[in-house]
């Protein structure tokens, strides 16, 4: 599913992701782990090309993102990532069923036919009471679970999430952790979790621990 060769990031002098290799399966739930500073999140970043590396490569679906024009990946990425931050990075003015529905409107889909699937994802992760709410009306958790709901709408072939739990307090923190586990059973989805939530990478399949830019 995700293939990464020799990927190298630095920034002046500083490498802060170096010569980095693995692969993930379909399916697979997928802990990185690692003290702050690591190159986690700069790692992740340059899987889903969000950022672009000095050297390496990346392939999704056999696709190698780099060779793909930055309209083409953008592309890419609305039709096969899904990203869930830390902050949740909904849009206040919509509703929750509103933001959900975003990347299918994107993609070209007509408002009623985005609206149906945004409104069975939401139903999926557990908030179909909520989808008329804006994010001001929802708390910390619900708003996480709504950045979930959109980052799974397009079907994607792989959810990133940089500390998805890190703003949460820690019963809503456990209840998006067993929200990504029963996902992934359910939809077979493929999950990589940047976190710092030692509860959060023990669930996972396999937990990839990262020192000074290098997977250990």
């Amino acid at each position: 599913m995700v293939e990464v060769n020799h990927l190298i990031k630095k920034y002046a002098d500083l490498t802060v992701v170096n010569d980095v290799s693995l692969k993930i399966a379909k399916g697979e739930l997928v802990a990185i782990t690692g003290a702050s500073g690591a190159g986690k999140s700069t790692l992740l970043h340059l899987m889903g090309a969000l950022d672009i590396p000095d050297s390496g490569t990346v392939e999704i679906d056999g696709v190698n993102l780099f060779a793909l024009s930055s309209k083409k990946q953008a592309k890419f990425r609305n039709e096969k990532i899904g990203f869930v931050f830390q902050f949740h990075h909904l849009l206040p003015e919509f509703t929750a069923i509103e933001n959900v529905a975003m990347p299918l409107w994107i993609a070209g889909q007509g408002k009623k036919e985005a609206l149906n699937e945004a409104k069975k994802m939401l139903d999926l992760v557990g908030l179909a009471l909520r989808e008329n709410n804006k994010p001001s009306e929802m708390s910390g958790g619900e708003q996480q679970r709504v950045a979930i709901a959109r980052a799974l709408i397009n079907k994607p072939s792989v959810v990133m999430a940089d500390e998805p739990t890190g703003n949460l307090d820690s019963a809503n923190a456990d209840a998006i952790h067993r929200l990504f586990v029963d996902l992934r059973k359910d939809l077979a989805q493929t999950f990589i979790l940047v976190t710092h939530n030692k509860e959060l990478a023990a669930l996972a399949d396999r937990n990839l621990e990262m020192l000074d830019g290098r997977i250990l």
